[in-house]
């Protein structure tokens, strides 16, 4: 039985590695084990999220906390070498492009342990993003790409990666969220915080922000709050605030309004429950531009890049960049029934993590040659 570890380090690596871990469960040749590094705290990260997902909880919770990114980065590594020393792994999955990514991925190459990066060779071009410098330097370590979509097929292919070490396998966000729309159908919602306000608008859009060039800019957030209130005037908008986005609006003295609604953090099925019936979101998430791909809804991103290139090609989003004007342009099209009509893309069919797990049951009992 050979065992991998299964890294993740906030709430949504946990989205991702959720429906490996349903892969693996009962495997006959791999065992596994669900490495919590602690990079982000959640309180509310109880034994019913785990619950929602499907799967156990951690193993091991390894309390790294904050800091900025180097002391992070840091605590990770000397945390994750004593542990894979202990216990020495056969292999170990990272996923996505935050600190605990990079982190473990050079602990294990160090010590001779196989790499797999799920969502690898996702590209956005953009150096001051940390999570561009996070996916570059766990590609470059990294024995296997399992990759989401064919821009990052060719990312690694330029990159001198071997072809054989290059794995289309589809999306493990869309596995979970497919996994999760399926569970909602079933579930009651009405406990969820924003069920009143679902139920007093028959129509309305999302908004999520939190990328530090978008709300840590006095003159930047202005902007894109001036679009959100152009915006709400013709639909109601209701606005999950992120701490650092909620902070700062208050810092800059920025009020968006009557007709957006501001509610606290959601947790994953609350808020699928909500944007999934929304006319429109409007986001600067990566994630999310994935998921609203997933389930057809419009999605409008509020970033002048996106490393996720296929949503906007194939799917659902359109790439609006910060300009109001644009913002506001491309909100109304969606009003007036001239949004963009994108579809899932292909292998984004809920079967990225089984098609994952397989690959690595081959790639860790080669077939021995007499």
């Amino acid at each position: 039985m050979k065992t991998i570890y299964l890294v993740a380090g906030a709430r949504p690596n946990f989205m991702k590695i959720a429906p490996i871990v349903r892969a693996l469960q009962g495997h006959a040749r791999l065992a596994f084990k669900i490495i919590h590094t602690g990079q982000h705290y959640d309180r509310d990260m109880s034994d019913v999220f785990f619950d929602e997902l499907g799967i156990p909880a951690p193993d091991l919770f390894m309390a790294a906390g904050g800091g900025s990114h180097a002391e992070q980065t840091a605590k990770i590594m000397v945390a994750f070498e004593q542990l894979c020393q202990e216990a020495r792994p056969d292999a170990v999955l990272v996923v996505g492009d935050v600190n605990s990514t990079l982190a473990c991925s050079i602990v294990a190459k160090k010590l001779n342990i196989p790499v797999a990066h799920v969502e690898a060779g996702l590209r956005s071009g953009d150096m001051a993003m940390p999570e561009e410098i996070n996916r570059l330097v766990t590609d470059s370590i990294s024995d296997w790409f399992f990759v989401t979509e064919p821009s990052a097929v060719e990312h690694l292919r330029r990159e001198g990666k071997a072809e054989s070490a290059i794995h289309y396998v589809g999306h493990v966000m869309v596995d979970n969220v497919l996994y999760q729309a399926d569970k909602l159908a079933m579930a009651d919602t009405a406990a969820f915080e924003t069920s009143a306000f679902k139920a007093a608008h028959a129509r309305y859009g999302v908004v999520t922000l939190h990328r530090p060039s978008n709300v840590d800019d006095p003159a930047m957030m202005a902007n894109i709050a001036g679009a959100l209130k152009d915006i709400a005037a013709g639909l109601p908008l209701v606005f999950p605030v992120h701490p650092r986005t909620r902070a700062n609006l208050a810092k800059f003295g920025i009020d968006l309004g009557p007709n957006i609604t501001l509610v606290g953090p959601q947790g994953y099925m609350a808020f699928l429950n909500l944007w999934k019936d929304a006319v429109v979101v409007l986001t600067d998430s990566g994630g999310l531009q994935e998921e609203t791909t997933a389930l057809g809804v419009a999605c409008i991103t509020v970033r002048e890049n996106t490393e996720r290139p296929v949503t906007v090609d194939e799917g659902s989003n359109v790439l609006a960049g910060t300009d109001p004007a644009v913002i506001v342009a491309e909100a109304r099209k969606v009003l007036a029934g001239q949004g963009k009509q994108g579809r899932r893309p292909h292998l984004w069919d809920g079967q990225a993590a089984h098609r994952i797990v397989a690959l690595l049951d081959q790639a860790l009992h080669p077939v021995q040659v007499a």
